[in-house]
């Protein structure tokens, strides 16, 4: 198994088409459309997220997780992962989530004592309380040494991206075919 950046426009539609549709469920509501509107309008544009996937020996994909910079550009954040179905390996996500771990400053946000548990096992060492109950973990290589000096993490305004949808029907259609068309496109290898 290896990790993969997905570079290649099409690929990369493709692949947060079906991360968003993972991630929130099929049945929704148009929470995954909105997220893959603001990382496909906003976060790509100014190349401050990574799409990447955990592919098996044949190239298949095993997991997605979608990550974002922060503020000061030094490190990244699990905004979203998945495990995509009935795949033969245990907990591809959090394998994912270990080699880069290794290698990359990274940042995940555990809303649970469970997801704070299954982090720890893949790698994540260093923790503190955050805001709201959440539990803020950095990989050995996150150069940030307490709350302090965590930079923010960029995201979308969603919000916004609603509120866009509302004013201007053309911008939501656009959004929509793209998402289903990349739901239908989606990568059988990487």
């Amino acid at each position: 198994m290896r990790v993969v950046h997905i570079k290649n426009e099409a690929q990369r539609e493709a692949c947060l088409a079906r991360l968003c549709a993972e991630v929130y469920g099929h049945e929704a509501g148009i929470a995954p459309l909105v997220t893959f509107a603001g990382v496909l309008g906003v976060l790509f544009e100014q190349e401050a997220a990574r799409l990447l996937a955990l592919v098996d020996e044949e190239s298949r994909p095993l997991a997605l997780a979608l990550l974002a910079l922060d503020e000061a550009g030094e490190g990244m954040n699990v905004m979203q992962l998945a495990d995509l179905s009935q795949q033969p390996v245990k907990a591809p996500g959090l394998r994912l989530v270990s080699e880069l771990a290794l290698r990359a400053p990274l940042r995940v946000d555990a809303a649970s004592a469970e997801q704070e548990r299954r982090f720890r096992e893949a790698g994540i060492d260093r923790w503190f309380s955050g805001k709201g109950g959440v539990r803020i973990g950095l990989s050995s290589r996150h150069p940030a040494t307490g709350l302090g000096d965590l930079p923010r993490t960029l995201t979308v305004d969603e919000r916004s991206i609603v509120q866009s949808f509302k004013q201007d029907r053309a911008l939501f259609d656009d959004y929509k075919r793209l998402f289903v068309e990349g739901l239908k496109a989606f990568p059988e290898t990487l």
